[in-house]
């Protein structure tokens, strides 16, 4: 058998408080939700339990407090068999959290406070270079410092690692720092903060894609949500289709959007194919509540992408 790709990510460990209620309070107002739910998120955290349970093995590197939180998230990524030989706790910090809202169709709303993540700096990168040198690609996020990011983009240029930034949540970045990446994944609201440009039609999206395109990066990928995602390159633009599923609850779809995509480009699969099956891999995942427990096992993604023919 072919051994499994290697996927490493260098990100974000948060706790997730997920409220469920039929609609959000308007400012001022309280109102009874209707289910609570506590799990372990991050938007690094998913992205590498998403590629693990697509087959990968993954190596994080994180920082967690030293708190109940930080404590049983190492032990998640353990439970997954996820490496967690560079993920530090650190004495005194607080461990991430997410509250999340979620109302009756599916739609979130999410705060993020930072914690420990904060802490992740450009020196844990090459603290954890050994590891990260024969890795297959390197996903990164934006809820640790930039200048984390920023190092972890240009060792995987150095070392010719296949790097993805996620740039989510949209914060003000140094692009010039950044379109080394091999791919640059935005969903509709951070691609409309980092270039500008509206995003409410497919042709908006495009526009917007070509605008980051022609900063330097060379694969700007458009997550849309239902509309499907959208690659953009040199070569030209490309709507790949959605998956039609019925959604309970949206949260973390990104995520498994690009975990799963890097497990599949880096078993071989070409581009568009393996854009496609993240789209189904995501739409998947709104079909569940949670953010990592909604996450498919590899069998069940590919008896779903069997039965469906890989066509949406």
């Amino acid at each position: 058998m072919a051994k499994p790709p290697r996927i490493a990510v260098v990100g974000s460990a948060n706790t997730d408080l997920t409220t469920f209620s039929d609609n959000f309070p308007r400012p001022g107002e309280t109102i009874f939700g209707k289910s609570f739910d506590l799990g372990f998120g991050g938007k690094g955290a998913n992205q590498a339990i998403a590629a693990r349970l697509c087959g990968a093995d993954v190596t994080m590197v994180a920082k967690v407090g030293s708190d109940l939180f930080g404590e049983a998230t190492v032990k998640n990524f353990t439970s997954f068999g996820i490496d967690t030989a560079h993920v530090r706790i650190v004495d005194g910090v607080f461990s991430g959290v997410a509250p999340i809202f979620v109302d009756s169709n599916g739609q979130n709303r999410i705060i993020v406070v930072k914690g420990a993540n904060e802490t992740l700096k450009p020196a844990d990168v090459e603290a954890a270079a050994e590891a990260l040198r024969d890795v297959d690609a390197i996903v990164l996020q934006f809820e640790i410092p930039l200048e984390t990011v920023y190092y972890a983009v240009a060792f995987a240029r150095r070392h010719s690692i296949r790097c993805i930034v996620n740039p989510a949540p949209a914060l003000p970045a140094n692009l010039a720092e950044l379109v080394a990446a091999d791919y640059f994944i935005p969903n509709e609201t951070e691609a409309e903060a980092i270039a500008g440009l509206p995003v409410h039609s497919t042709d908006e999206a495009k526009k917007c894609a070509a605008a980051l395109l022609q900063k330097g990066f060379r694969n700007i990928i458009l997550t849309l949500g239902a509309r499907g995602s959208l690659l953009v390159s040199a070569g030209g633009a490309e709507l790949i289709a959605p998956f039609t599923v019925t959604p309970k609850d949206t949260t973390g779809a990104g995520d498994a959007f690009i975990g799963s995509f890097s497990v599949f480009l880096a078993e071989g699969v070409p581009e568009k194919e393996a854009l496609s099956r993240a789209n189904l891999y995501a739409a998947l995942s709104t079909t569940r509540v949670g953010t990592q427990k909604s996450f498919p096992k590899r069998t069940e993604f590919e008896a779903e992408w069997t039965r469906r023919g890989g066509k949406s």
